[in-house]
């Protein structure tokens, strides 16, 4: 099934290993194969990376853009999510989540659960403080 995407002016498309880069006009794009892409918005670097539930994020994004090192990422996804469920046992439903996902080959998503880990990480840091 084609996916539509509206690119606003500069915005960056990250498409399997290229990098791609809208001009000065909103541009609609059609993608008629299954390939993995992120918006800019969607990636995070290793330096945003900086709370454990980040650094989960960041790993199935790679997993998702970066499959020929698939293994890799899996291993320190699983070091990663072990250290999260020692730290905040109430993180569990989140991360099964987005295992099933990872198990069922739907990584884009996996990435938007991982997404909701950080939205629910950065709730607990807030009663915390």
């Amino acid at each position: 099934m084609p996916l539509k995407l509206s690119l606003r002016p500069q915005e960056k498309l990250f498409i399997g290993g290229a990098v791609m880069q809208n001009g000065e006009h909103t541009a609609e794009l059609t993608i008629l194969n299954d390939v993995p892409l992120l918006r800019e918005k969607d990636v995070m670097t290793e330096d945003e990376a900086s709370t454990p539930c980040k650094r989960i994020y960041l790993c199935v994004q790679l997993m998702y853009m970066d499959p020929a090192h698939l293994g890799g990422y899996q291993v320190s996804y699983r070091d990663l999510q072990e250290q999260v469920l020692q730290a905040a046992p109430s993180t569990a439903p989140h991360l099964a989540e987005i295992d099933h996902h990872l198990a069922c080959g739907r990584y884009y998503q996996a990435i938007k659960a991982a997404r909701q880990l950080m939205d629910y990480e950065q709730e607990l840091l807030t009663h915390v403080s």
